[in-house]
């Protein structure tokens, strides 16, 4: 255990196993409504909990709007969704000054702040990248700092906060690709992948007949809040953080120490902000399975959601069809991982 983890809040065993069975509840509310993608769901709600953002990636007609509005119906927050197109521009996102009279003096006009969609707990950035760079920007100060500045003021937003932004691989005409500043904000990139065949079937079944099934709420905002604290006192051991910190150095071609074949490979690797972000995510996993303590294992569950989008191949890599996936697998295989502490173990 760590000497600065030691002098933190602790999360109780109490916190820990009421999260937990509230995360139980989440799954199956959220269940009733998204057959299957169990993998995406926990990925959210490890993001959520840790006040981090998410990039979701995947072909037309998985769920990806119908998974991200069942999940803020479910946790019960309020909900926007833009459709990002091309001429959309940065003031339909955060808002805009309007001129009107002044109700106090007479015959004046004053300039007011009019929301835009950005204010509400949970943002559906539709199609992020069929917008200009631009537009994309605007929500950088909102996911960064919480806050929209308009006008010289600032004006905080809603909390809990996340934005949830989808994103199609194969259409590329008309599209942006998000600069590697904008998805570095975003602490997972979760792939949305084609149901299995049962899969299939149940969604026909449940999508084909008279009624819809529908997701009742489990958490509001307030509850959400103090969770997120609890994650926050989870304990890491002084081994988690050398193994998260390896992990994530080791994606850089010119770290020493670096694996051989890496270069080849990876022309850039991953900033410090995926490091926090797999031990954030580390302790939103442990919590979520109702352990209060961080093993490496949760690291290894919740790297290639943050490291996969803060890779950037080679072009030899892309000539053989190698994936930042497949990096992500060779580097847990060569990072020497050290075994967890008893205590962490039992718990």
């Amino acid at each position: 255990m760590s000497s600065s983890a030691s002098a933190a809040p602790v999360a109780t065993s109490a916190a820990v196993r009421e999260l937990a069975a509230a995360h139980e509840r989440l799954a199956d509310e959220i269940g009733k409504v998204v057959i299957g993608q169990k993998a995406a769901v926990e990925q959210l709600l490890i993001a959520l909990f840790s006040r981090g953002h998410c990039l979701l990636v995947g072909v037309p007609g998985l769920a990806k709007t119908l998974l991200i509005s069942t999940v803020a119906q479910a946790l019960n927050l309020t909900f926007k969704r833009i459709q990002f197109t091309p001429d959309l521009m940065p003031a339909d996102i955060t808002g805009t000054d309007i001129l009107q009279d002044d109700p106090h003096e007479p015959g004046r006009r004053r300039f007011v702040f009019l929301p835009g969609p950005v204010f509400a707990n949970c943002l559906l950035a539709d199609e992020i990248n069929r917008t200009p760079p631009k537009t994309q920007a605007a929500l950088l100060e909102a996911m960064q700092e919480g806050q929209v500045t308009a006008g010289g003021k600032a004006y905080p937003l809603p909390t809990p906060f996340f934005v949830l932004a989808t994103q199609n691989p194969i259409e590329q005409e008309g599209t942006y690709p998000l600069p590697e500043a904008q998805q570095d904000r975003f602490m997972f990139h979760v792939k949305i992948d084609y149901p299995s065949r049962a899969e299939e079937i149940a969604v026909m079944k449940a999508t084909t007949g008279v009624t819809r099934a529908t997701a009742s709420p489990v958490l509001d905002g307030k509850q959400i809040s103090k969770f997120q604290d609890v994650v926050r006192q989870v304990v890491v051991g002084d081994h988690v953080y050398s193994y998260a910190a390896d992990l994530v150095r080791a994606t850089r071609p010119k770290e020493s120490g670096t694996p051989k074949w890496l270069p080849e490979l990876v022309s850039w690797g991953a900033g410090p902000r995926a490091s926090q972000y797999l031990i954030l995510g580390g302790k939103a996993r442990a919590v979520l399975h109702g352990r209060v303590h961080v093993t490496t294992d949760d690291i290894k569950h919740v790297a290639a959601p943050v490291l996969r989008h803060r890779i950037m191949t080679t072009f030899h890599a892309d000539a053989d069809g190698i994936t930042t996936d497949d990096v992500v697998t060779k580097l847990l295989g060569s990072v020497p991982c050290p075994a967890d502490d008893a205590r962490a173990r039992k718990s």
